[in-house]
């Protein structure tokens, strides 16, 4: 479904139901360098079990268009302008990576609103090595090796996947050079200048899961504790799970691992 929302037009997925607001709604945020199709197994599987399901491609990125945002905040300002125009009052919020700061943000900016919040493949402050941020302005082939190489864990390196005749790496090869010329760059560096994650988790009032991988090379389990524990001592406190054997690209890796934990988690809340 497209949508016009601030004068551009948003392509939106519904994991195969029809947008119903009356529904319990989740807002699934993809990362940097990727659009919504990150999220295709996990959406189709909450919209299966009585939830909306509304997993943008941010602007910019995939078949949204509109100038990029460039930094956490105005992403954050800008989903919670998408629930404005949808007409849902209460959501859940979902993020991946950089787009699990955006949920952060938004969840701090209306605490009211957000009834429930995951982070998948999350920390804070997230700190992007200079040698990715160099490679994604002046050598794009050069970053997406590196993602693909730091994304997953060495069977995914070997072509093993959950999904039987699906590439990981190579999806997520076509998937990132998909994206405009200047988006990941744009998109790594508004993590890399957000040093607010640790204050803004403290300001949530709505319960967070916080879901890693157990060999994400990125966010690594041990890097997540800071904002686990922030995010413990705020208002409507949290709870990390680690899922076996999966990298940073855990929707990929552990499909069905990651899909049972959202249900899980959001039917409770």
């Amino acid at each position: 479904m497209d949508i016009q929302l601030q004068g551009h037009a948003i392509r939106l997925y519904h994991g195969g139901s029809a947008f119903d607001k009356n529904r319990p709604a989740i807002l699934l945020l993809h990362g940097a360098g990727h659009d919504h199709s990150v999220w295709t197994f996990q959406a189709r599987h909450l919209a299966q079990r009585g939830f909306t399901i509304v997993a943008p491609d941010l602007p910019a990125h995939g078949r949204s268009a509109g100038p990029q945002l460039s930094s956490i905040e105005a992403l954050a300002a800008w989903t919670l302008a998408l629930a404005d125009a949808l007409e849902l009052d209460r959501i859940r919020l979902a993020g991946h990576s950089m787009g699990s700061l955006i949920a952060l943000a938004a969840t701090a900016a209306a605490p009211q609103r957000i009834t429930a919040l995951a982070l998948l493949g999350s920390i804070a402050p997230m700190p992007v090595a200079p040698a990715l941020l160099l490679a994604a302005q002046e050598d794009r082939a050069r970053a997406h090796g590196m993602i693909n190489q730091w994304s997953y864990t060495p069977r995914g390196q070997l072509g093993a996947s959950p999904t039987p005749g699906s590439w990981l790496t190579g999806a997520n090869l076509s998937l990132m050079e998909r994206q405009a010329p200047g988006v990941l760059a744009t998109d790594l560096a508004a993590c890399n200048a957000w040093q607010d994650g640790l204050a803004t988790a403290g300001r949530v009032v709505c319960p967070t899961l916080l879901i890693c991988g157990e060999r994400d090379q990125m966010t690594p389990p041990r890097a997540v504790k800071p904002l686990r524990d922030a995010l413990v001592n705020a208002q409507g406190g949290a709870r990390m799970m680690e899922i076996p054997g999966a990298g940073h690209a855990l929707m990929a890796e552990a499909p069905d691992a990651i899909s049972d934990a959202l249900r899980g988690f959001f039917t409770d809340t």
